[in-house]
């Protein structure tokens, strides 16, 4: 049990970590340049929390089914799993589609000469930003829960 224990910490931290690197590679107010750096860099690390987070849900099931850790409906758990698959919406339904958008802009060959975005793909850095504020907000939720384990 102890090993997956380990394992599901570390799927944990390897699936949600990368989204941490979300408000930092694609914060407002930067360079054209370095942003089509970081929105590359950004879809790379985005294989990570697909597979951990999958692999982190996985291994927390088999825990609560095969541990001592009570019924799945307890506050610290349920709660752990919903805020999880509310990160995993936010990402996948509104961040990812939002930032194809953008790359597309981005890496369109026509607008390789551009030193500013314009307001529509602005707007869309901002959106992806605040929202990838908010993911990293429910994360520290999720490792909070998962430490102190409310009743």
């Amino acid at each position: 049990m102890k090993w997956l224990i380990l394992f599901h910490v570390i799927v944990a931290v390897v699936g949600i970590g990368p989204t941490f690197f979300g408000i930092i590679l694609l914060r407002k107010h930067q360079t054209i340049s370095d942003l089509r750096h970081n929105v590359l860099l950004q879809h790379k690390l985005d294989y990570f929390p697909k597979i951990g987070g999958t692999l982190a849900v996985i291994t927390g099931i088999l825990l609560v089914l095969f541990g001592n850790y009570g019924s799945i409906l307890q506050v610290w758990l349920f709660a752990s799993l919903v805020i999880y698959l509310s990160i995993q919406v936010i990402v996948i339904g509104f961040i990812s589609p939002t930032l194809n958008e953008l790359q597309r802009w981005l890496l369109h060959p026509e607008n390789r000469a551009s030193t500013q975005l314009p307001t529509q793909q602005d707007a869309s850095l901002h959106k992806i930003s605040n929202l990838y504020l908010l993911t990293c907000i429910l994360g520290f939720l999720i490792f909070i829960l998962m430490i102190i384990k409310p009743a």
